[in-house]
């Protein structure tokens, strides 16, 4: 990841919106935005070798998802099979005092797989934690400037000026962005 690209998510995330959050004296802005794609489609090809799934939805789109090692049972799909693709974008994120964290990042990746004898499918989320710091505030123009761990800054203009009243230089912003896909695999009626 980039230093950029870290910084560009914290400063996303303040500029979609800030809801007060906790009930201390001086609460910090946070929120949580999340869109749900759900798509039913049918398998028109599988690829074993590559491990290829060929998919078409109702709309008459098509896509060629990769399917990952750790998927059990990707051998039991077959073309016909009905199935649901799930897709999830969520960005949370807190501002918090200084003495409540330090500046980083982290990942986390989750795999699921079906119990044996379930149908194929699964799911797989990933989540990126970003923590940035506020090195400049600017309440007249309404901007705020990030630093992210690797020191890269980037300023912003706020989607909600008066939430700057709630942080101070030195405050830290966490950002989580996540995404999971999650495919469920329904064998063809009659099979």
């Amino acid at each position: 990841m980039t230093a950029r690209f870290i910084v560009l998510v914290a400063g996303l995330a303040l500029l979609a919106g800030c809801a007060s959050v906790g009930k201390p004296a001086d609460p910090k802005p946070g929120g949580r935005e999340q869109t749900l794609v759900e798509v039913r489609a049918v398998v028109i090809g599988v690829d074993q070798r590559k491990r290829l799934l060929a998919l078409e939805s109702d709309d008459g789109g098509r896509v060629v998802l990769p399917v990952a090692e750790e998927f059990r049972d990707f051998e039991r799909a077959r073309v016909g099979d009905q199935v649901v693709v799930s897709y999830t974008q969520a960005v949370a994120w807190q501002v918090k005092p200084a003495s409540e964290g330090a500046p980083g990042m982290s990942t986390r990746e989750t795999l699921s797989n079906p119990r044996p004898g379930d149908a194929p499918g699964g799911a797989i989320e990933r989540a990126l934690t970003v923590t940035a710091t506020i090195t400049a505030l600017d309440a007249a123009a309404g901007t705020v400037t990030l630093t992210g761990p690797q020191g890269k800054s980037r300023t912003f203009t706020a989607h909600r000026p008066a939430e700057l009243e709630k942080i101070r230089v030195g405050d830290l912003v966490e950002i989580t962005y996540s995404e999971a896909l999650a495919v469920g695999v329904r064998p063809q009626a009659g099979k």
